[in-house]
């Protein structure tokens, strides 16, 4: 299928209803279909899949298709969303317009009527985006749950004030820490709040290496985003995934411009920042992602707000600012040939700080 190819998320909590639907949207329209079964799952294809119209059921476990609607409304305004229910009823319906659904649809579905509507919501949906360029596209990679929200959470933040794409990868999901469900959930929950697209891998915690899956999940996300700034762990850090996080992404980002690693509250004294990046303004962003990671707050005292905002005051000593993430940069371009997306080898954050 074409890379421009619609693509459209399946919600529906009946798995033949689900199929019927893909294949008809595959097989009619030509479009890049994903089927979820619930509303939570729903919400993590959403930072993951990025679709151009969500088709949801109605009746539900959990949340509903009218609590998810209202959920996607509030992310995602511009997105065209179908709602579907077995139950031809006037008060259905006006529920989902009230709702903001951009169309309602009753089962047994119809199937032109379905593919005529995804293809023309879809190619609405596009042309109202406006075509504004991010800045610069980021990519933190990270070894677990939190780890880049601690590291760059001020400066990812700024970022995305500043109009740039901003994509998070986690190689794992934190098992020795607690819950992989709950780290999942938790982490959804951050990338939401920042505007950023997560890539949630399921690498075994305390066991990544730095060569073989590690550097090819990393390349294979490169390869997607494009990123003109990577962001990840220092090498000089006591954790083993750090380290080997820090190795696999200079193996898989070889032909990207600028490379900064961060500081972990595992780093060691060897931890050599070259760059002091003023957070002033994201702070209470910063605080609010960490928020996010709760099942960690109670067993991580580095969590704690005052904590996070004396570490970025002491760093503010070496830097401008009341309060500072360190970077070491292991790698500036300074190619002025390179194409007008990459503009320059000086990364600007707002307020004058620059990578």
């Amino acid at each position: 299928m074409s890379e421009d190819a619609y693509r459209v998320l399946v919600v529906d909590d009946d798995p033949d209803v689900a199929q019927y639907t893909r294949t008809i949207l595959e097989r009619r329209s030509q479009c890049i279909v994903r089927a979820v079964s619930d509303a939570q799952q729903a919400r993590l294809a959403m930072t993951e899949f990025r679709p151009d119209v969500v088709v949801t059921d109605i009746e539900m476990p959990g949340m509903t298709g009218l609590e998810l609607l209202r959920v996607l409304r509030a992310d995602r305004p511009d997105l065209p969303v179908i709602v579907m229910t077995a139950h031809v009823s006037v008060e259905y319906a006006v529920s989902a317009l009230r709702g903001q659904a951009d169309e309602f649809i009753t089962k047994p579905i119809d199937s032109s009527h379905l593919a005529a509507t995804v293809l023309r919501l879809a190619e609405e949906g596009r042309a109202r985006r406006v075509p504004e360029q991010p800045r610069e596209y980021v990519l933190a990679v990270g070894a677990h749950p939190d780890d880049v929200e601690i590291g760059v959470g001020g400066i990812l933040a700024a970022h995305r004030a500043a109009g740039d794409q901003v994509v998070i990868l986690t190689l794992s999901r934190g098992g020795k820490g607690g819950s992989p469900e709950d780290r999942q959930h938790e982490s959804l929950a951050s990338a939401d709040l920042l505007g950023a697209r997560l890539f949630l891998e399921d690498l075994v915690d305390t066991e990544i290496t730095n060569t073989g899956p590690t550097v090819e999940i990393i390349e294979r996300v490169v390869r997607e985003v494009n990123p003109t700034i990577v962001y990840t762990h220092s090498v000089h850090d006591r954790h083993q995934d750090h380290r080997a996080t820090h190795e696999a992404t200079i193996v898989a980002t070889r032909a990207v411009d600028t490379i900064a690693c961060f500081q972990s509250p595992s780093s060691t004294v060897d931890f050599r920042p070259t760059r002091f990046v003023s957070i002033d303004g994201f702070t209470e962003k910063k605080l609010e992602l960490l928020a996010c990671f709760q099942s960690q707050s109670q067993i991580r005292n580095y969590l704690d707000p005052e904590f996070v905002l004396a570490t970025a005051r002491y760093w503010s000593r070496f830097g401008s600012g009341e309060s500072v993430e360190p970077l070491e940069i292991l790698r500036e371009t300074a190619d002025m040939s390179m194409p007008a997306r990459k503009r320059s080898s000086a990364r600007s954050l707002p307020g004058g700080a620059v990578l």
